[in-house]
């Protein structure tokens, strides 16, 4: 069978184009920031191209921000990750490829929960390994537990989401920790994604390196960061994998690029990023209080910049619902199937990386359009 069968299309970026020729659509559809990085991150890229620093780093990326990256690991977790653990990627993206490919051979098996975010599967079709879909809900929490695991004795490796997409909550120390010890014992690789690390509103984030130092950690600086458009993302490994990557790394990437490397040095402004996550959880407590009369929540966000909101009541078929938002009301959302198979035909996801203005208008369409 082609590799490529099992690969679908990521729906909410058809959305997000259809989405993009209607003037006046209002936008919940995409996870991207719209808040500004710090100032210091333009003042750092100006300074790199004034320079002319037009050439490649070394394939694992600058050390002096891998060394930056290292002293936020110790500021924010106490935890001390060595510079050489840290490899600089094309993206997260670019991360979970580098990352699979060390850690997995064809044929593999990765636990993945249903819903999570879809690019997962889709990079574990590309490199013929198996992803087992493990179901989580309202009843879970929405997170893998030990015992869930446990009735999959032959997978290879587990990879979650801290605070999660499309549901944005949060593993607690506690659970964080059974979930590494279990995978530990068993020898199974454990995968954390801590992207939306920083956006959190609601108890604290934990990386899994306050368990483990077999655990492999993939952040990068599109969320927290707001900077997406540098396409920068980080991995870090155990010392004995280094090397494996930083070969992966040199034969499909060359070097991260270099202008948003030295970009990024700049990005360490906790007092700007301190204000940008306070906007987030105001446009969070707005979006959520208002939502919530209209569609059934599971569980409120306490992390990232999503709304995972139950349709039962006017649907069940997301994708349908969300594109009759679109055509009808100039409203664009992401259809729920687009991260998994578990009930999410009953699900749509809100991003709230707009402005409260610009959602007060969705919201009144909403409910004129929903009768509420």
């Amino acid at each position: 069978m082609d590799r490529l069968y099992n690969i679908k299309p990521f729906i909410v970026m058809d959305i997000v184009k259809k989405a993009s020729v209607i003037k006046d659509a209002v936008h919940f559809e995409i996870g991207e920031p719209d808040l500004q990085p710090p100032p210091s991150v333009w003042e750092f890229s100006e300074k790199a191209m004034k320079d002319r620093l037009n050439h490649y780093t070394e394939s694992l990326g600058l050390i002096t921000l891998r060394e930056k990256i290292s002293e936020f690991y110790y500021k924010k977790y106490r935890v001390e990750i060595s510079p050489s653990r840290i490899a600089l990627t094309v993206g997260t993206s670019g991360g979970f490829l580098v990352v699979y490919s060390v850690l997995l051979n064809s044929g593999d098996k990765i636990a993945l929960p249903d819903p999570s975010y879809p690019c997962y599967k889709n990079f574990a079709y590309l490199l013929d390994i198996n992803p087992v879909f493990i179901p989580v809900g309202k009843e879970t929490g929405y997170q893998l537990k030990p015992d869930q695991l446990g009735l999959y004795p032959d997978i290879n490796a587990v990879h979650i989401t801290s605070p999660s997409n499309p549901v944005g909550n949060i593993y607690s120390y506690d659970a964080l920790k059974k979930l590494v010890e279990f995978c530990e014992e068993r020898n199974i690789y454990f995968i954390s994604d801590e992207i939306y690390h920083g956006l959190v509103y609601e108890g604290k984030e934990h990386t899994a390196l306050e368990f483990s130092d077999r655990a492999i950690v993939i952040n990068g600086f599109s969320k927290y960061f707001c900077m997406p458009g540098f396409r920068l993302g980080w991995i870090i490994l155990p010392e004995k994998l280094v090397r494996k990557a930083e070969i992966v790394m040199q034969n499909i990437f060359i070097s991260p690029p270099t202008i948003s490397q030295y970009a990024a040095l700049g990005a360490f402004d906790h007092k700007h990023l301190e204000q940008n996550r306070k906007i987030f959880k105001e446009r969070r407590d707005f979006l959520y209080n208002h939502l919530k009369e209209l569609f059934d929540i599971d569980a409120k966000p306490e992390g990232a910049f999503y709304i995972w909101a139950n349709i039962e009541k006017y649907s069940n078929n997301s994708y349908e619902f969300s594109k009759k938002l679109l055509e009808d009301i100039h409203v664009a959302v992401t259809p729920g199937i687009d991260f998994g198979k578990n009930s999410t035909e009953k699900y749509i996801r809100f991003a709230y990386t707009k402005d409260i203005k610009h959602m007060e208008e969705g919201i009144k369409r909403l409910k004129d359009y929903l009768g509420c």
